[in-house]
């Protein structure tokens, strides 16, 4: 397998620098711009895929591999024209110690994406669903990174999974990205959007970063959900807010938390022009 035309080292810092990042222009050629999902998902499953599962099959998925991996699916993605737009960056190790990040959950991307983002900046990893973990292939590398691992069937059982997994890998020093909404979707309901972060950083005594994130351009497919279609061109966002400190009972702080996702993501719809 060839490796991407870039050093390693290069490819591991970029989103190390700064608060913020955006793409350089001009990154998309004629056949990428004219069909983005064919040139992605072309890419994807020939170059950093099979790399990060080759590597979770021999045991060697270790943190270096899992950001590179990630890193370069950023490259990718910009590589069809959808410029990357980071904000908020220097909130990600803005905590002293580990925090939660909570964030909406819109597409598969931002799975294959925060990694690189964040991980350079501080260990991480995530709450899952047990299909991820089960796989084939890929679920060697969901495993390597010792997720916290949920059914999405009965949520008694999952907020005990979470609150007692969260709590031992947040006292080791690990953060963790929470998607509090059952699904991925376009719209942000904030009836849907659980406070199981909220109840965690209340008993880890830990902050919370909240993150909006915008990853529409790739979109859901009808039969099999991880392959929809590919928007050239769409804006891929995030933005880290300032850390939130859970005093009381959390109502407040997760009421705050669904107000900031929600009209970030209303701002960044009207700017981009698309509708949930």
């Amino acid at each position: 397998m060839n490796m991407p035309p870039y050093s390693k080292g290069v490819l591991l810092d970029k989103f190390l620098t700064g608060d913020s990042y955006r793409s350089p222009e001009g990154l998309a050629g004629i056949f990428s711009r004219t069909f983005p999902a064919l040139s992605f998902y072309g890419r994807l499953f020939s170059s950093a895929v099979p790399w990060l599962c080759r590597r979770a099959a021999q045991g060697e998925c270790d943190d270096s591999a899992w950001v590179y991996a990630s890193v370069w699916t950023s490259e990718l993605i910009e590589s069809i024209g959808c410029p990357v737009i980071v904000e908020g960056m220097d909130n990600i190790s803005a905590a002293d110690g580990p925090c939660i990040f909570v964030a909406n959950h819109m597409s598969t991307l931002e799975t294959f994406m925060l990694p690189g983002i964040i991980r350079p900046r501080r260990p991480v990893t995530f709450v899952v669903k047990h299909s991820l973990v089960t796989m084939p292939f890929f679920g060697a590398v969901m495993r390597s990174r010792d997720p916290i691992v949920v059914g999405r069937t009965n949520p008694r059982e999952d907020l005990a999974a979470v609150l007692e997994g969260g709590a031992e890998r947040l006292a080791k020093g690990i953060s963790l990205i929470i998607f509090p909404q059952s699904t991925r979707t376009n719209s942000f309901d904030p009836h849907r959007f659980n406070s199981i972060a909220v109840k965690l950083a209340r008993k880890a005594n830990v902050p919370l970063v909240p993150l909006a994130l915008k990853t529409d351009a790739w979109g859901q497919g009808k039969r099999i959900k991880e392959l929809g279609p590919i928007r050239g061109g769409m804006p891929v966002r995030y933005r880290f807010a300032a850390p939130v400190t859970v005093i009381g009972n959390g109502k407040e702080e997760h009421a705050a938390i669904s107000d900031l996702i929600g009209q970030q993501l209303a701002r960044w719809q009207k700017e981009d022009g698309t509708n949930p």
